[in-house]
C-alpha cells in the first residue's frame, strides 16, 4: 500500500482503519454513500465564516502520527461526549493505537491549542487528489463551540495550500443525524455506483 493506490481506493470509495482498508457491501442495504467536497470551487456560508472567525485563536501544528497521553485523554472524552455508548468510549489505549496511530500512507496528526491548551485533534492522510479526513476529536466541554465545522473548514484551506482538488470526508448516511453536517459543505460530490456525482443533483 501506498498513497497512489490508496488514492485510487478512495476515489473508489474505500476508506482506511489503521492498517486496514474497506468499503462497506450489505446484501440489502446501500446506505453507506462516499462524499467528497470540491475545494475550488466550495464557497463558506454566512455561518461558516463566523465559526472561521471566531476560532481564529487556535494554533494548529502538523506532526507525524505519534501517542500522546493527553491526545488520549482527550479522545476518551470526545467519546463519552458525543458517541457514549457507540462502543468507542471504551478504547483501550491500544484499540486507539490500532484505530489512528497506524498507517502505510502519507499521514499527519494536527493539534490545535488555545492558549498552550489542546483543543482538538484531527488526522489526515495526503492522497494525490486531497486529503482523506481520517478522524478528529476535540473538546466537548467548550459551550458555543464549533469545533467540527472549523476543522473542516482548516482542511479545505489546507487543500488549496497544497493545491489538491478534494476533501473527502469518509461516508455519509441520509438517516444519520451525526453525519447531516457533511452536506453543508457544497459543492459536494457522491459516488453513485462509480461515478461520482453532485449531491444536490442526487440527493435532495
Amino acid at each position: 500500500m501506498n498513497a497512489q493506490v490508496y488514492g485510487k481506493l478512495v476515489q473508489a470509495g474505500f476508506r482506511r482503519s489503521g492498517h486496514y482498508t474497506y468499503r462497506p457491501r450489505c446484501e440489502h442495504c446501500h446506505a453507506c454513500l462516499s462524499v467528497r467536497v470540491q475545494v475550488r470551487n466550495f464557497s463558506s456560508k454566512r455561518s461558516q465564516r463566523r465559526v472561521w472567525k471566531k476560532h481564529q485563536h487556535l494554533l494548529p501544528s502538523q506532526h507525524a502520527l505519534h501517542y500522546k497521553a493527553a491526545h488520549y485523554a482527550l479522545y476518551q472524552r470526545y467519546q463519552i461526549g458525543r458517541h457514549a455508548g457507540g462502543g468507542m468510549d471504551q478504547d483501550c489505549r491500544e484499540q486507539y493505537r490500532n484505530f489512528l496511530l497506524q498507517s502505510d500512507v502519507d499521514s499527519r496528526l494536527i493539534e490545535f491549542h488555545e492558549n498552550n491548551r489542546l483543543r482538538m485533534v484531527s488526522i489526515i492522510d495526503v492522497l494525490p487528489d486531497g486529503l482523506s479526513s481520517v478522524y478528529t476529536f476535540f473538546d466537548t466541554d467548550m459551550p458555543g463551540a464549533s469545533f467540527g465545522t472549523y476543522n473542516i473548514l482548516w482542511q479545505i484551506e489546507l487543500c488549496r495550500e497544497l493545491g489538491l482538488d478534494y476533501l473527502y470526508l469518509g461516508y455519509w448516511i441520509k438517516n444519520n443525524r451525526k453525519m447531516n453536517y457533511k452536506a453543508n459543505f457544497q459543492p459536494l460530490e457522491v459516488l453513485i455506483g462509480n461515478r461520482w456525482c453532485l449531491f444536490d443533483q442526487v440527493l435532495l
